[in-house]
């Protein structure tokens, strides 16, 4: 049982109330734009929008400031909720774009970086998203310095996430081969079948890519991992996100293909 005396009471109790006071604060700052966000709904002007913008900005600059006092994971919730509203108003981010995503995810990484849920929305968000994959990659690298393979569990999606980032937008070969292979080894360790089949499949990319393939390999499977990724969007039906692949790898010259059925093939020039 753990025993506190009582000036180490009276520490916390400070320390407790003093973060109290400062979440409540960032709470106050976060309901005006809220009432705001309600009140405008989808009439809301460009500047309104904008204005909206500086604001999160400014209190996403507090928060990564603001002293934990122990609090760090509810700090880390607390702007991941932020980060959801934010991602999902499709009205404001088609007129300003993802610009604060990496900020989100900073405060994430730094305050709880086990925090594997997040991860996902962040490769995605960040790189797909904000064009910024060299951030997203060292997000994952920095977070990662603080996992195990069992710690959080199934963290070895992380490695994951980070080769993929690699192969697809860096086309940073070495680095990719180097996640693929420590997703697979971490993997590896889990005795379900989801676990070892992404294992075996993380580690035959390895091998792959430290097969110094040419260019055109390379190219093959640049294009299988995309279509993985837009079969994904199709079977959750994140129409969004496909669009936003498509876009990316069109941009690239490539070509997308899906047929009623629900394949895709994937063509990159």
């Amino acid at each position: 049982m753990l025993s506190l005396s009582r000036p180490q009471l009276s520490q916390f109790a400070v320390a407790s109330t003093v973060a109290l006071l400062c979440l409540i604060a960032i709470g106050g700052l976060q309901l005006p734009r809220l009432n705001k966000l309600i009140e405008h709904g989808k009439t809301a002007s460009v500047d309104n929008i904008k204005a909206e913008v500086e604001l999160e900005r400014q209190r996403l600059i507090l928060l990564q400031k603001a002293p934990s006092l122990g609090f760090d994971n509810l700090i880390a919730n607390w702007v991941y909720l932020g980060f959801l509203q934010y991602f999902g108003d499709d009205e404001a981010r088609d007129i300003t774009g993802f610009e604060l995503s990496p900020a989100y995810f900073e405060i994430i990484v730094d305050r709880d970086p086990r925090f594997l849920a997040a991860y996902i929305p962040l490769t995605s968000s960040i790189s797909l998203y904000a064009g910024k994959p060299e951030l997203s990659v060292a997000l994952m690298a920095k977070g990662l310095k603080s996992m195990s393979p069992k710690i959080p569990p199934q963290s070895y999606f992380v490695w994951r996430y980070k080769a993929v980032d690699e192969l697809l937008f860096l086309a940073d070969i070495k680095s990719a081969q180097r996640s693929f292979a420590m997703a697979a080894q971490w993997a590896s360790l889990y005795p379900d079948d989801a676990s070892q089949n992404l294992a075996a499949l993380s580690h035959a990319t390895a091998q792959f890519l430290a097969g110094n393939p040419d260019k055109k390999r390379i190219k093959n499977a640049q294009e299988g991992i995309w279509a993985s990724v837009i079969v994904n969007t199709l079977q959750a039906n994140d129409r969004r996100t496909r669009d936003q692949v498509i876009r990316q790898i069109e941009a690239r010259g490539g070509k997308v293909t899906i047929s009623q059925e629900g394949g895709v093939s994937v063509k990159l020039p």
